[in-house]
């Protein structure tokens, strides 16, 4: 996404065990993250979490997110994405979003079959 000059952006549920976010900036259980390079400073991705410093409302705070606990990632700009699925039933993990309706307020995703 960055390299497209996209702004990535992760949906975490914050209600999962090991989940470091400030918990003001949660809702309905979930906090939407920011991870551009710009946002998100010394960003790590390794297999099991994802880590950052960034802030929230001026103040910094070290954010660490298991990866189970990603919902899905998008691109603010377009609102296209996936969201990550945790059936261990099926070989199909991910699920690919061409048509997401995007608002001011949060994303919106939808499965497009």
């Amino acid at each position: 996404m960055a390299d497209n000059g996209h702004t990535p952006h992760i949906v975490v549920d914050a209600s999962v065990d090991g989940v470091s976010v400030p918990p003001e900036h949660v809702k309905d259980g979930k906090i939407i993250l920011n991870i551009s390079e710009s946002a998100a400073h010394n960003l790590k991705l390794v297999n099991d979490s994802v880590s950052f410093r960034a802030r929230f409302g001026g103040v910094p705070f070290d954010v660490w997110v298991p990866t189970n606990s990603i919902l899905g990632i998008y691109a603010r700009e377009t609102g296209q994405g996936m969201i990550f699925s945790n059936d261990t039933g099926t070989s199909d993990s991910m699920r690919h979003h061409d048509d997401v309706e995007e608002t001011r307020s949060r994303p919106h995703l939808r499965v497009v079959k």
